[in-house]
């Protein structure tokens, strides 16, 4: 009891200072809610020619217009809702007909396809409308179902998944091309061979990474993952450990695999990094949903992981996926399709960095990016992407270079 007075007799100080900080954040979470819903998007639809000559290379360079940082001060941010710049890389198959889609701020439409056809300009980038808005899940008379997941790192950000330099796809490679293997193949092959009633989406959510890892040598700093893989590289180096009397610790006491580990991490933190968030969906009509088309896409990831370094794996947060665990955590199916509501709702905001759909984001370089999302060429050949049949000279004139 004496507690309890103590607590009350003192709400003069602690309860204003608290609902002062709950205004503060309700205020801040309404004006970026407000800005982000005026934003004006606009939508590209990249249409490759028969034959791409270039590297996943190329798709490094594109991506680095992606990185904008610019956040404005702490009046825009606070009385305007300014928030920085985020963009989605879609891969997604209608019907067995795989298209490359690129959703970014209108703001920066100029900016995209210059750098688009700077690197490609055998391509044709096309402003089209957002295909999510021709479905309509959940609405009466619809038959449609909808399975989802989220996929997040299964290691820390610094280790690298398996990248097109690991697949011998850069031109200091001289590797025969009939021996060179695309790692986007195995999942262009899968959404290109879906049924023409069926769809999958699948959306790579980027933004410019910021400090967001708690900083060890400070009480409330924040620092990036470069210094958090920096950390990593010391450990396995072993940098920090003492040696016995009489001896010194060198690199040369390191496997060979622990040294390949090293000098990928060491590789990887070199290039510029994107806070990311991968999401797919797989949408069918009832009566011809394949739920091996579910097992394949999570499957597709795979070639992208190794033993040695980084990988993808499901999340497994309620709001990471479609279904339970076990039969008795939804005995009427209350929570599996209000999961399944939230998740489609996520995907057609393009949310993951901001609420009502926040996530913890992990981060991807523009190397591990490209790996995962570039214009396939003669590697990869799928027949139902769609393709131009003539092929550009050369990228507009007015476009900025």
């Amino acid at each position: 009891m004496i507690i309890v007075d103590l607590i009350w007799q003192s709400a003069i100080l602690w309860l204003p200072l608290g609902l002062g900080i709950l205004a503060y954040h309700l205020w801040y979470d309404y004006k970026q809610a407000e800005y982000n819903k005026k934003t004006p998007w606009v939508m590209f639809e990249i249409k490759l020619p028969k034959i791409i000559d270039k590297y996943p290379s190329s798709m490094e360079v594109v991506l680095g217009i992606f990185e904008q940082k610019y956040a404005g001060n702490w009046w825009s941010q606070f009385w305007q809702g300014l928030v920085r710049g985020w963009f989605s890389l879609e891969l997604v198959s209608l019907g067995g007909d795989v298209r490359f889609y690129i959703r970014a701020p209108k703001f920066f439409k100029k900016l995209i396809e210059g750098q688009i056809y700077s690197q490609y300009p055998e391509v044709e980038v096309r402003e089209v409308e957002d295909y999510t808005n021709k479905v309509r899940y959940g609405e009466p008379g619809s038959d449609l179902a909808l399975w989802g997941q989220e996929i997040v790192l299964s290691k820390e950000d610094a280790y690298p998944i398996k990248t097109y330099v690991d697949y011998h796809l850069t031109e200091a490679d001289s590797l025969k091309e009939e021996f060179k293997v695309d790692p986007m193949t195995p999942l262009l092959e899968l959404l290109g061979s879906i049924g023409p009633h069926e769809q999958i989406w699948i959306q790579i959510l980027i933004q410019a990474t910021k400090d967001r890892f708690k900083d060890p040598k400070k009480w409330f700093g924040k620092r990036g993952w470069k210094d958090e893989g920096k950390d990593l590289i010391r450990k396995l180096m072993k940098r920090d450990e003492k040696p016995k009397e009489g001896e010194s610790l060198k690199i040369e006491v390191l496997s060979p695999g622990e040294r390949e580990t090293v000098t990928a991490i060491e590789r990887n933190i070199a290039k510029i990094g994107f806070d990311t968030g991968i999401r797919m969906i797989y949408l069918a009509p009832k009566d011809k949903f394949n739920v091996y088309n579910t097992v394949g896409l999570l499957s597709s990831w795979k070639q992208f992981g190794s033993a040695n370094l980084n990988g993808f794996k499901p999340g497994s947060g309620g709001k990471q996926k479609t279904g339970v665990d076990f039969p008795w955590q939804d005995f009427r199916g209350i929570r599996v399709e209000r999961r399944k509501r939230r998740i489609f709702d996520a995907y057609l905001r393009r949310a993951y960095f901001y609420k009502p759909h926040l996530r913890t984001p992990f981060v991807l370089s523009t190397e591990e990016l490209a790996t995962i999302y570039h214009f396939p060429g003669a590697v990869a050949r799928t027949p139902t992407l769609e393709k131009i049949e003539s092929k550009k000279g050369e990228s507009p004139t007015n476009l900025p270079i």
